[in-house]
């Protein structure tokens, strides 16, 4: 099923007041460096420190009795891991997380802080997908995709609900891309134009737009929060008949991305989050001057060495 702006529109009915309205913030550096009027969607602030849990919230309240009894399972490199733990204990359901050898220390902690049980026997995304389903298959639990479900991305689109309603002429939303879960609910929500920014070294969806289908990848940039292995057929899907536009960049724009936002926005974001920062400021997204743009920071859950050793560099 291809989700509709009804869906994102219900999604917010369904999330009540369980989660934070983040704010947008205006950015006078930002504009000046660019020419557009720019604007800063702040979802570092939202619970778990991240936007994915609209989406996960949605999926998790959708699931049957049952099956939050027989509890949930999930997968991520860290920031929908938090949020599926966190959206289980809202319910009440037992949530497990499929993570992989490698991902941060300080997420896999807060996942396991928020109530969930961790698996890390995959060494790396690839693999993390196949133990997904394997141990999905032997515990009987209901599979909750970290974006590639109507549902999800449907929660996630609030964000762009937001966004038009605190910037009614936003011409460009610019939001980062892993799997897709955003960025296709933010197309859904809005008719401003949608931009995706990837890392060249994790760049799912930007493989999938140019192919017509998903293309596994092997991600290896500092933005782990955006190192899904292949994109969502869903999730391109709806980036293909919403036109979302895709552009790259790299991790040493990414760290200047997340390095201007500290100083000049006080916005302590984490690489993943600072993404569509770094497209801007890397003059990476096309717009008229004077133009309405909306950068989403997606999240600031970044261990204090990885952001000590960006920031002091």
């Amino acid at each position: 099923m291809i989700p509709t702006r009804d869906d994102v529109l219900a999604a917010r009915e369904s999330l009540g007041d369980r989660l934070h309205r983040t704010p947008v913030l205006s950015s006078a550096t930002l504009s000046r460096l660019t020419g557009a009027r720019v604007f800063v969607k702040a979802e570092l602030f939202q619970r778990t420190g991240s936007f994915k849990p609209r989406g996960i919230l949605c999926k998790v309240d959708s699931l049957s009795a049952e099956e939050k009894e027989r509890g949930v399972i999930s997968i991520s490199a860290g920031n929908a891991a938090q949020a599926v733990a966190w959206a289980s204990a809202e319910v009440g359901a037992d949530a497990l997380v499929v993570m992989w050898q490698g991902v941060s220390e300080q997420k896999i902690e807060a996942t396991r802080g928020y109530g969930a049980t961790v698996d890390l026997e995959a060494a790396n995304p690839t693999e993390a997908f196949e133990r997904l389903h394997q141990l999905a298959e032997e515990t009987g639990r209901a599979i909750v995709h970290p974006y590639d479900d109507p549902l999800v991305i449907a929660g996630q689109g609030t964000v762009g609900l937001e966004i038009v309603e605190d910037v009614p002429d936003a011409a460009v939303i610019v939001a980062p891309i892993g799997g897709g879960g955003l960025v296709s609910g933010v197309a859904l929500a809005t008719d401003a134009r949608v931009v995706g920014v990837e890392p060249e070294l994790s760049a799912a969806m930007h493989e999938a737009l140019a192919a017509g289908k998903p293309v596994p990848v092997q991600p290896a940039s500092i933005a782990d929060g955006l190192s899904a292995p292949i994109a969502g057929e869903t999730t391109l899907a709806v980036s293909q008949e919403r036109d979302v536009e895709s552009v790259l960049v790299t991790d040493e724009e990414i760290e200047e991305g997340m390095r201007f936002l500290y100083e000049r926005a006080k916005l302590a974001c984490e690489p993943a989050g600072a993404v569509s920062t770094a497209a801007l400021l890397a003059g990476k997204v096309a717009f008229d001057p004077g133009e309405s743009v909306v950068t989403v920071v997606s999240g600031g859950n970044v261990a204090t060495q990885t952001a000590v050793a960006i920031l002091g560099s």
